[in-house]
């Protein structure tokens, strides 16, 4: 039997009492599970879970998001953050369109194949929806992880996540990997919380050697965080109303898509602005943070009687911006205009 079997039952019944009802949890197909997977990846359930629904209403199967549009996939992701994850959910919907008929993959291997799925977000996919035994590892496992073994291995280094899960195949429950999985996820969100945990109240204290040895605080460990680069940026909102066939006042203003190896790649804004503009009549201005950068963001509105002819950007109405995949920074300018 596994030497980690003797926390098995009281990891389970302490996640029977407690587990938080949450979609993916109900459900064994793994194309919602992958769904929910890839937005959970760098983002909190909370916030999660609005885009989780938002994304199996508009795409309640492979089939249909990979008839979609890439901008289509790029809107609903709006405002979560590191697109290249929405990017590479809908290249996954079409490979598995087109390589296995918009049936979802069995295996192990041909999952760890889907454009962004990873050894670990694989293991998560095969152990929900299939209870074939792999890990699954997130930043909570990787907390009760080190603490129940008192590990002080960095963690979010190469060789530390190949150590990590390596201890957690040692302890993972092959009989009820999906129970396991989602039990020891759900203690690491809601008891081994990352600073001031309860640990009177953990159901695995008897077992845990950073209790025994006074380390719980100081665990798990990582890298340092990279220094935060500071970015300015100048944007032109130029707004201009023009009459159409029916004799409507319709405002126009100038987008451009994000086409550089860049933050924002493929996804929308207003153009940097031009050193000629005339008298802005409004400005905004915005601190904006990203993972290691800080962004300085100024948008100038200029009332414009024809709009400026500037290379790689297109006229769009303004009650048709909702039409495209606007970045985050993008959309609070908007928010504050309105």
């Amino acid at each position: 039997m596994n030497s980690a079997s003797k926390i098995y039952d009281p990891l389970y019944r302490w996640f029977e009492a407690n587990k938080r009802v949450l979609p993916w949890r109900e459900t064994s197909d793994p194309y919602k599970i992958w769904v929910s997977e890839i937005i959970l990846q760098q983002t909190r359930v909370q916030q999660g879970l609005e885009y989780y629904m938002r994304f199996v209403e508009r795409f309640p199967d492979v089939a249909t998001m990979a008839r979609a549009t890439e901008d289509e996939v790029l809107r609903l992701w709006q405002g979560l953050g590191y697109y290249t994850r929405a990017r590479n959910m809908y290249k996954g919907a079409q490979m598995i369109a087109e390589r296995w008929g918009g049936v979802f993959p069995t295996t192990f291997d041909d999952i760890r194949a889907i454009p962004g799925v990873g050894e670990y977000t694989a293991g998560a996919i095969a152990s929900f929806a299939y209870d074939l035994p792999y890990p699954a590892l997130d930043g909570n496992v990787y907390r009760v992880l080190a603490r129940l073994n008192d590990c002080d291995v960095v963690f979010d280094t190469t060789a530390g996540k190949k150590h990590f899960h390596s201890l957690a195949q040692r302890m993972l429950d092959e009989v009820h990997p999906r129970l396991f999985n989602s039990a020891i996820m759900e203690l690491g969100a809601l008891q081994c919380v990352p600073r001031e945990p309860d640990c009177t109240a953990c159901p695995l204290r008897h077992y845990c050697l950073a209790y025994a040895h006074h380390m719980v605080e100081v665990l798990p460990v990582r890298k340092p965080r990279p220094v935060v680069q500071d970015r300015e940026l100048n944007y032109a909102i130029y707004l201009c109303p023009q009459t159409n066939e029916q004799g409507q006042k319709v405002v126009y203003t100038l987008l451009r898509q994000r086409t550089e190896k860049d933050i924002w790649h493929h996804l929308w804004e207003f153009p940097q602005q031009e050193t000629s503009a005339p008298s802005a009549q409004r400005e905004l201005t915005f601190t904006h943070l990203l993972s290691h950068r800080r962004l300085h963001a100024t948008f100038r509105v200029y009332p414009v009687t024809s709009l400026p002819a500037i290379p790689d950007t297109i006229a769009v109405a303004w009650t048709a911006l909702d039409d495209y995949a606007l970045s985050r920074l993008t959309l609070r300018a908007l928010q504050a205009l309105q």
